[in-house]
């Protein structure tokens, strides 16, 4: 089974828990098999009344290290095999920490890794190496278990009451800033690709994710702030600070001719 048949099945089998929705009073619960559903209704917020299998692709996209599914359709078959390992080893490193991971170790030895490096080197870090546990949940069931058979009883997921997680000191630490950090990351690539710098290497180097979130995404006149919202604020102003970097570079390469 190649990559993006793996990732079908497991598009589908998500699709097959989403299905076993029920009411429950005021909220929807699940009898799932394959995924934890209330955790990633929790972490993604999705319309619970339209859980599609386009709806189920774009998460196991974004599970496996890509922004939605149709950037998972046209990545490299090495690139595919990242994304197979990152999915399989969640319970190690999920996707946002492993953007982080690489973003510090490309920083600290001033070098973008092309993607065989980047497979050799989540394979010989995490892959292949026990002892590594994310901040982050698994969202797979028993992904050590085999399933009895087809006609056991399974008991609903107890739903955990969701509660909005505020922001009220800065500088970010600990999880929180590992996430911003590594949601930062993930939207700089998408944005520079879709702006397409004249040098984008050099974009690439004046850009600091810390710095960003540290000084110009996040002020103190804003806190409290819903975490949430926050992360929101990535999405919508990453790009025009992207293509200030992007015009300072193209002015420093003017001037140096």
């Amino acid at each position: 089974m190649n990559p993006i048949q793996y990732f079908k099945l497991q598009a589908k089998n998500l699709h097959r828990d989403f299905k076993t929705q029920f009411q429950d009073g005021e909220c929807y619960d699940y009898t799932p098999r394959f995924f934890d559903v209330i955790q990633i209704t929790l972490d993604f917020d999705p319309d619970e009344e339209n859980l599609t299998l386009m709806y189920a692709q774009h998460l196991i996209a974004k599970m496996a290290g890509f922004r939605k599914w149709t950037d998972m359709l046209k990545a490299s078959e090495v690139e595919l095999q990242l994304a197979k390992l990152l999915f399989d080893n969640m319970h190690k490193i999920n996707a946002e920490e492993w953007q982080w991971y690489l973003w510090q170790q490309e920083n600290d030895n001033n070098i973008v890794f092309d993607a065989e490096t980047r497979l050799e080197i989540f394979t010989m870090v995490f892959a292949n190496a026990e002892g590594h546990q994310s901040d982050f949940a698994d969202y797979r069931l028993g992904r050590n278990e085999k399933l009895s058979n087809e006609n056991q009883i399974i008991k609903p997921q107890k739903r955990k009451k969701k509660t909005a997680v505020q922001i009220s000191a800065l500088p970010l630490v600990g999880a929180h800033r590992k996430k911003f950090i590594g949601t930062a990351n993930s939207v700089f690539e998408y944005v520079l690709e879709r702006v397409e710098p004249q040098h984008p290497e050099l974009v690439r180097k004046l850009w600091n994710p810390e710095e960003y979130i540290d000084k110009l995404l996040l002020k103190p006149d804003m806190l409290p702030i819903d975490r949430d919202y926050a992360l929101s604020l990535i999405d919508a102003y990453l790009v025009h600070h992207v293509i200030e970097l992007a015009v300072e570079t193209d002015t420093a390469s003017e001037a140096s001719l």
